[in-house]
């Protein structure tokens, strides 16, 4: 084993975490300590970034009446979503795919306005800045488990009315609405395994070796 390695009690912490990871949409109403807050969106900002260019912008929703305008803009993107769905409509509209309504606290994380001029890394791949704010919003996940305190990712909007709501500048782009607060329990597995909706794909299905392998 590696010099380097964690302690077999760190690692086990480390794949606890990831594995019991979820994407939360019940919530209570119990308030997240301010501290417990800042350490999940510290988690956030240290991820690693292409071209150390940090892309990501968060913006905590404090005003109830911009979270209700905000909730406005997923309830217009569910709908529209019902419908694209066809003969799942039904079954998607009775999931409960966003949990605005009860959690603690309400976060946009954005890609930054000016990206144009960082090419580090994304002069081929320009999307590389969005798989910045991934990696942030992942460390945030797995923080907030570290803490006991659910994390939902809800992305039914429209992004140019979010950005127009939150007053954006050109360029810039909601990518998520977090909702983070404290629960009653974590799913036991992840919730649209547990409704039906789908089944999740092993390992062994999506692990190729050498060339990209016909399924």
């Amino acid at each position: 084993m590696s010099q380097h390695a964690f302690s077999a009690s760190e690692r086990a912490a480390v794949y606890r975490a990831i594995d019991e990871r979820r994407d939360m949409r019940h919530f209570n109403s119990l308030p997240v300590a301010e501290d417990v807050l800042m350490r999940i969106l510290a988690a956030g900002h240290a991820a690693p970034s292409v071209g150390l260019m940090q892309p990501w912008r968060m913006i905590r929703i404090t005003q109830s009446s911009l979270r209700k305008q905000l909730r406005q803009c997923v309830d217009k993107e569910r709908l529209a979503t019902a419908k694209a769905l066809n003969e799942r409509e039904k079954a998607f509209l009775a999931l409960k795919v966003e949990g605005m309504d009860h959690c603690a606290e309400a976060l946009v994380v954005s890609l930054m306005d000016k990206r144009e001029p960082h090419i580090f890394g994304r002069r081929t791949l320009p999307e590389m800045d969005l798989a910045s704010v991934s990696c942030a919003i992942q460390n945030m996940w797995l923080a907030a488990r570290a803490e006991g305190v659910g994390m939902g990712w809800v992305s039914l909007f429209d992004p140019a009315d979010v950005a127009k709501l939150l007053e954006m500048p050109a360029g810039a782009k909601p990518v998520a609405i977090l909702c983070i607060g404290h629960v009653d329990a974590f799913y036991p597995r992840p919730m649209l395994e547990q409704e039906g909706w789908r089944k999740p794909d092993a390992l062994a299905d999506l692990l190729w070796e050498n060339r990209w392998e016909h399924s």
